[in-house]
């Protein structure tokens, strides 16, 4: 049995697609995302002639990513769900971009969950960073995230996780039997320099103190960071 403090083992494969150059395989445990980020030179109308550019998420779980099989989104019909992780997923990026940098450009980051196991929205961060990072390197020549955010259109890096309390335990990282057992679930959203971005945490059925809060927030941090690390490797190689 994985250890509470231990991440699931993480695979990073970048320039997954022929087709797109910023695309990652992102897998964590049994949870597998194709992220792919795409530059546009355009802003939504409402950035018009403002010198910003915009970055924005779109999420999906393929059908065949989960037992029994998830019905597609038709007619632009997006469930809440969907909805709300892929609003998550752009607030979370937007957060280390720097978007006058980037120009009048919008950047779409599409993630889209090949196989589900628990997590699929922290991993879409995660592995969708990777991707924005990737494209911008793409688009600004000359650029490399490796050498320093300073000077770019991204200020930093951002990674998530989750954490939850089972059975008066505080575990990193559920998978989709923790994440059903958990008494209190928390998805955390962290930048490398360790700024917090977003916290969704609640009780089922349970409460949690104070403790346990900062035990949660700890074990979020420390697995983030070495998130964090293995983002970086994966821009260097």
């Amino acid at each position: 049995m994985r250890p509470a403090d231990q991440l699931r083992d993480v695979q990073i494969e970048t320039g997954y697609l022929q087709s797109n150059p910023a695309s990652v395989l992102y897998r964590c445990g049994q949870t597998i995302v194709l992220c792919t980020a795409s530059i546009e030179a355009k802003v939504p109308p409402w950035l018009e002639g403002k010198g910003k550019g915009w970055v924005t998420a779109e999420y999906n779980m393929l059908p065949g990513s989960t037992s029994p099989r998830k019905r597609r989104d038709r007619d632009g019909k997006v469930d809440g769900r969907t909805t709300e992780i892929q609003r998550l997923i752009g607030r979370s990026l937007r957060s280390v971009v720097d978007l006058k940098a980037l120009g009048e450009n919008m950047i779409t980051v599409d993630c889209d969950v090949l196989q589900a196991d628990g997590g699929t929205r922290t991993a879409s961060i995660t592995g969708g960073f990777i991707a924005l990072a990737k494209a911008i390197e793409i688009a600004v020549p000359g650029y490399r995230f490796s050498d320093g955010a300073a000077g770019g259109p991204l200020t930093d890096s951002v990674a998530a996780i989750s954490v939850g309390l089972i059975d008066g335990e505080v575990k990193l990282d559920l998978d989709y039997p923790l994440d059903v057992a958990a008494d209190v679930d928390m998805n955390v959203v962290m930048t490398g320099k360790g700024r917090f971005v977003e916290i969704q945490g609640t009780g089922e059925e349970a409460t949690f103190d104070d403790n346990e809060l900062s035990e949660l927030l700890r074990l979020a941090k420390q697995g983030i960071v070495d998130l964090t690390a293995q983002q970086h490797a994966a821009l260097t190689d």
